[in-house]
């Protein structure tokens, strides 16, 4: 059995890469697709947690922490595909200026 310690270094490990991702990269995509690692990188250690204590709420939590995160995906990239319509492109330091 792999122990819960494994579980705890994978997710710490896929967090940040998350987090390098955040901020190294300027394309909204790729900033999208980090958060979502982190995100997932948190739950990851949320189940590895729930498993150990043998708790089935945390479990369950997760769950709707990843019906939301299914919801957050619809509606960022449908923000990100209308950002790119526009501007051409899905680089975050165009999208910094303002305009009235």
């Amino acid at each position: 059995m792999v122990g819960t310690e494994w579980y705890i270094a994978l997710s710490g490990i896929l967090f940040a890469i998350g987090m390098v991702g955040v901020l190294r990269r300027r394309t909204a995509v790729m900033i999208f697709l980090s958060v979502e690692l982190m995100l997932n990188a948190a739950n990851l250690a949320f189940v590895a947690f729930a498993r150990a204590w043998g708790e089935l709420v945390a479990q369950t939590a997760v769950f709707i922490i990843m019906t939301l995160a299914a919801a957050e995906v619809a509606i960022g990239l449908a923000i990100i595909v209308t950002i790119f319509r526009k501007r051409a492109s899905t680089n975050v330091d165009d999208l910094a200026e303002l305009r009235g």
